[in-house]
């Protein structure tokens, strides 16, 4: 048996009354942690709203002033796994988001002829909207790169500017000639492989070909590694043989190319190429503090400057130097090295327009026309196409300058500089050149893509230098190919001023 207490309705009332009490003050207490628990997330938030976040330092392109630019990305369809830099070439994995086409290029309008280049800009004077405002996408790619990734933009830019169907063909024909050239490790050559790789990898960028493109991405990649590397293990420095005092060319030349890589393969298609922008920080400063006070660079940058270089070895470094600026990576007095390197070569130039070689004279049997050339292009590039320098320069080149493949006139060398800054002047002078350089490049290419050889007996004391510096068998073959190539490829590597009128 149970007993059960009965309890009276007034303490069932109260029994009923401390609950809901009870139940109501659970509920404030909940609603007060919830509260509490909101302010402090809160308070965690803001915190982290204020945390900086890293820009990228960057230059306005075409000018001697830093800005921050924000990078942005464009969509690819390759992705591939990444690896440091060796002789077993791995894939390029893309940082981006797949897309239908392997290089997306948008429908943009650009002047004809642009004076991107005549402005001194080679690369375009819109960087970060391509100069059009068209913005993301494409827009980080400047203009004038625009014009090289695009088969009907060539054949635009060929038709328009002189060229023909047939300059493409040729340019298309040399490329494929490098890739089955190309050795196991990435490089070219049995001798001097730093420079002539760079010589090809400089060929192939400029007809827009990276390590995604889907004829020659490997081939690129390969190149492109085989410098990284050879600036890896080397502090920078860049050439095969350092004991050879020539090997500062082969290192102006690698920093053009690995510059120009990085802009077009990492900046512009934010492709992923282990140690690239290391290499390019490294090797562009180590030239840039190579330099001696003149504004030259010495053989083997020799620190006595005895010599005093040349103009032949500067133009290779005002190349770099440019392609330097373009990177957007931040180099130690780049402003100052380019000054002092045009002052170096305005030292140089003759009344007639002619410039020497180490000297202001002409040099031997040296017509002076292949270093007006290259002076020409070096004040062209750097902002100052209506500088005297450049000016008297292209007067003289258009009067004096001559070309015949197997004649005495057969400097390659020197019209390799000639076609980038006739057609960077235009009008009559741009087309009295494009007369008497185009066919006689179209009309010595072999059936296998490579060029026929010059008359190595060509007069000139520069035309000596450039021989040597491109020795024998393979390497000679080589390297008249990538001058030649790079040649026929101005139609759209560097668009025409519409300033100058020639005449």
């Amino acid at each position: 048996m149970s007993l059960h207490a009965q309890l009276s309705p007034e303490a069932q009332a109260r029994l009923q009354s401390q609950r809901r009490t009870s139940t109501i003050s659970s509920l404030v207490i909940a609603l007060l942690v919830m509260a509490l628990v909101a302010v402090i997330l809160l308070i965690i938030g803001i915190s982290l709203d204020k945390k900086d976040i890293p820009t990228i330092v960057s230059y306005s392109a075409g000018a001697e002033t830093e800005e921050d630019l924000d990078r942005r990305k464009v969509n690819t369809n390759t992705q591939r796994k990444p690896s440091s830099p060796s002789s077993s070439m791995a894939k390029v994995i893309a940082s981006t988001t797949a897309s239908p086409t392997a290089i997306p290029v948008p429908e943009i309008d650009v002047p004809d002829p642009s004076t991107n280049f005549g402005d001194g800009d080679d690369f375009g004077s819109g960087w970060g909207d391509g100069g059009d405002g068209a913005g993301g996408g494409f827009g980080n790619i400047p203009v004038t790169m625009k014009q090289r990734c695009s088969l009907a933009d060539r054949l635009s830019r060929l038709e328009s500017n002189g060229g023909t169907k047939e300059c493409e063909d040729a340019v298309v024909n040399a490329l494929r000639w490098f890739k089955e050239k190309q050795n196991k490790d990435g490089s070219w050559c049995r001798s001097r492989k730093v420079s002539m790789t760079s010589l090809a990898l400089l060929a192939f960028l400029g007809h827009c070909e990276t390590a995604q493109s889907e004829e020659f991405g490997e081939t690129v990649f390969a190149a492109v590694t085989f410098l990284v590397d050879k600036s890896m293990k080397n502090n920078g420095k860049l050439a095969d043989d350092f004991k050879d005092d020539h090997w500062c060319y082969e290192h102006g030349i690698a920093v053009y190319a690995l510059a120009e890589a990085y802009t077009l393969c990492v900046k512009s298609f934010s492709e992923n190429i282990p140690n690239l922008e290391d290499a390019v920080q490294a090797s562009g400063q180590f030239m840039i503090n190579s330099q001696h006070q003149g504004g030259g660079w010495e053989y083997a940058y020799k620190e006595d400057n005895t010599r005093g270089g040349d103009t032949s070895i500067v133009g290779w470094h005002v190349q770099a130097l440019k392609a330097l600026e373009h990177t957007k990576i931040e180099f130690k007095n780049m402003s100052k090295c380019s000054r002092l390197a045009l002052d170096y070569m305005e030292s140089k130039q003759m009344k007639s327009g002619a410039i020497g070689y180490s000297n202001a004279s002409l040099h031997g049997e040296q017509d002076g026309t292949t270093l007006a050339a290259v002076g020409a292009l070096c004040f062209q590039m750097w902002d100052k196409s209506s500088h005297a320098v450049a000016r008297k320069a292209c007067r003289f080149i258009s009067k004096e300058m001559k070309f015949e493949w197997e004649g005495p006139d057969s400097d390659i060398y020197g019209h390799y500089y000639a076609a980038q800054c006739m057609i960077n002047y235009g009008g009559d002078y741009w087309k009295k050149y494009n007369t008497l350089f185009r066919d006689q490049v179209l009309n010595n290419q072999k059936k296998d893509g490579s060029f026929k050889n010059v008359n190595t007996n060509g007069k000139g004391k520069i035309k000596a230098v450039a021989a040597a510096f491109a020795g024998n068998g393979d390497v000679s073959d080589h390297y008249r190919t990538a001058l030649a190539t790079m040649m026929l490829e101005v139609y759209y590597r560097f668009l025409p001023s519409s300033q100058k009128t020639g005449g």
